[in-house]
């Protein structure tokens, strides 16, 4: 395949990120005008994110060996079409219930989206350092997505409503659909996995009742038998899946990619790091417009600079990750995104923008820095034909992330207003949680360190010849 031809899939790739990306920036920016014309409360806000993440956590590793089994092109222009259709639909959401319900298909689609277009890269670039580079592409048009997203959102939502931020996915939604017939060969794994649909609803199952229990626990108490019966379900459903999917030949769940160091040390710092992202986003769209008073197009403006970031050091990461490893990328964003956090634990409704201005910053260099090393540790260990359930894991982790970190900092926040109004005790409420997100650039930071050691690397060796050797066996008695 020529150079060219691999950057136009490359590019058609990126833009089912681009639209993910920047559908995630803007709903945070809408937040507050939803809020206020479906008269919601916080735990509604909360289901408008956390609704979306909650159904890609859920679908993710089942698309991608649907990808692996049945062609990635074909479920790539699936989830294409779900996520514009579902777009389309959000517009015109008649009440929130709705809108979190037409959030939910949009998911659907999205599931489809980001895991399988990184298998194709990962089956597109058979080269390590051209993958590299083309994985921080990848995450600098994140970054991009983010930058363009607050500022689109506030413009849009200014002068036309909020309903407007979802028609942005329908015009580049349908171009990527038109390309990807042109130009994206159809590919499949060359021994497809089988589909686990039991471990799939167990899955759901735990991601559910969690997420659930943890939205709802301030509004109907820790203590009701509801959410404790809510809490009792997730782990029921933890310690069933866990022997039930060693036991599998071709789990949903792949455990033996665990046994790489590695693997293992990206899943967490996903989760982690998106923790520490999805809190960041929720926790500062608030602030800025229910807290000071900003409207949403300069509410975006003010967060420009963290997306800026984001944006600049996703593909600086690429590229140090490609010449150097993962070790640097990862000690840069567990410090950045630790010290951006921490500035904000003394945060009051009259802290300079100044002070906010650093600390968007900073974090923004951390959480561009970390995206490069997370996917290509998760994909470049395993062997091609299991790229797709790798590359799953992977965004599964990342959303996992995301919905816990909304979930818990909202819960938290929800908990410290029951006693006043959102702008009388937003600021110091928040402080417990701006402490939490900065202990997870210390969970970054610990992890990067250990998941890059010798030990590690060659638990990643070990596993990678392990999981070749497994895939051949099946061949082999076959031609026996």
């Amino acid at each position: 395949m020529s150079r060219r031809r691999r950057l136009g899939i490359l590019a058609i790739c990126c833009t089912s990120l681009f639209i993910v990306f920047i559908d995630n920036t803007i709903i945070n920016v809408a937040l507050p005008s939803i809020g206020r014309e479906f008269h919601t409360t916080l735990s509604g806000l909360k289901w408008i994110v956390d609704g979306y993440t909650l159904v890609l956590a859920s679908l993710f590793m089942l698309s991608g060996s649907m990808a692996d089994r049945i062609g990635r092109r074909r479920v790539f222009m699936t989830g294409l079409t779900l996520f514009v259709l579902g777009s389309l639909a959000c517009s015109l959401a008649p009440s929130l219930v709705w809108l979190v319900f037409f959030r939910m298909l949009q998911a659907i689609g999205g599931s489809m989206l980001n895991p399988v277009a990184m298998s194709i890269i990962r089956n597109t670039f058979d080269d390590h350092r051209e993958r590299a580079q083309a994985i921080g592409v990848w995450g600098a048009v994140a970054g991009i997505a983010l930058a363009l997203g607050p500022i689109l959102g506030g413009l849009l939502i200014q002068g036309v409503g909020w309903r407007s931020i979802f028609w942005v996915n329908i015009p580049i939604g349908i171009i990527a659909i038109v390309l990807t017939v042109a130009y994206i060969p159809e590919s499949r794994a060359p021994r497809p996995r089988r589909l686990d649909p039991l471990g799939q609803i167990i899955v759901i199952t735990i991601l559910a009742s969690t997420t659930y229990a943890i939205i709802e626990g301030p509004g109907r108490g820790w203590g009701s038998v509801e959410i404790l019966s809510l809490f009792a379900v997730a782990v029921v459903g933890l310690v069933a899946l866990v022997p039930y999917e060693l036991r599998r030949h071709e789990a949903l769940i792949e455990v033996r990619f665990f046994k790489s160091i590695p693997f293992s040390g990206a899943t967490l710092i996903a989760v982690a790091s998106f923790f520490a992202f999805g809190g960041f986003l929720f926790l500062n769209t608030l602030y800025l417009q229910d807290v000071r008073g900003l409207s949403a197009l300069r509410a975006g403006v003010d967060t420009l600079p963290m997306a800026g970031a984001i944006a600049l050091f996703s593909s600086l990461s690429g590229r140090v990750v490609g010449r150097f490893g993962s070790r640097p990328s990862l000690v840069v964003a567990g410090v950045a995104m630790g010290f951006g956090s921490f500035m904000l634990t003394t945060l009051s409704p009259t802290t300079s923008f100044s002070r906010l201005f650093v600390a968007y910053v900073i974090f923004g260099i951390g959480f561009g820095t970390v995206n490069a090393p997370i996917t290509n540790t998760a994909v470049s260990g395993m062997p091609a034909s299991q790229a797709g359930v790798a590359s799953a894991v992977a965004s599964t982790s990342r959303q996992i992330g995301q919905t816990l970190g909304v979930g818990i900092v909202g819960s938290a926040l929800a908990n410290g207003l029951s006693r006043g109004t959102l702008a009388q005790r937003f600021a110091s409420t928040t402080h417990l949680d701006w402490w939490l997100l900065s202990a997870c650039g210390g969970v970054v930071l610990a992890l990067g360190y250990l998941s890059t050691s010798t030990w590690a690397l060659q638990s990643a060796h070990r596993s990678s010849m392990q999981l070749e050797s497994e895939e051949e066996s099946p061949l082999l008695s076959g031609l026996s």
